[in-house]
């Protein structure tokens, strides 16, 4: 890891109406709208999916680190983020991100350690950390090993 801080630059442009085009060096542009909720068309990335998108990627991308430092092994995460949109006190934002991660492991026995390195990679996720939404975290452990 380099060292900190480290700096993100994204650039968006766009008409008076219709899509937006993001762009950040060395990655390909992304179109943007605004969702089906606000009018939007629904059916590309908008800045509220992205923001979820975030949170599940984050969660694995942690995991992971965390997975190859204690030197853990599995086979798949699957992260689903239910994210709720209401009114605070402050305006509109997102208020909780239910997070439902499904792991899978080699072998059994290995259900314990995993759920603990799965919570530990939660508390350690710099975008949930970032954000002010409660989150909560479901986890199932699974096992690719199979019973003879």
């Amino acid at each position: 890891m380099q060292q900190l801080p480290h700096q993100y630059r994204v650039q968006a442009s766009g008409p008076d109406s219709g899509d937006l085009r993001v762009s950040s060096q060395s990655v390909s542009d992304l179109t943007i709208a605004a969702p089906a909720e606000f009018d939007g068309p629904g059916d590309r990335w908008s800045p509220e999916t992205l923001l979820v998108a975030a949170v599940a990627s984050c969660l694995i991308m942690t995991f992971r680190s965390i997975a190859k430092a204690s030197r853990f092994d599995w086979t798949s995460l699957d992260c689903h983020v239910d994210a709720t949109l209401d009114k605070a006190e402050d305006g509109r934002r997102f208020t909780a991100f239910a997070i439902q991660a499904d792991l899978t492991v080699p072998e059994e026995g290995m259900e314990t350690r995993a759920q603990k390195l799965l919570e530990k990679a939660e508390k350690l996720c710099l975008i949930t950390n970032s954000l002010r939404g409660e989150t909560h975290l479901q986890i199932h452990v699974g096992t690719t090993a199979k019973n003879g």
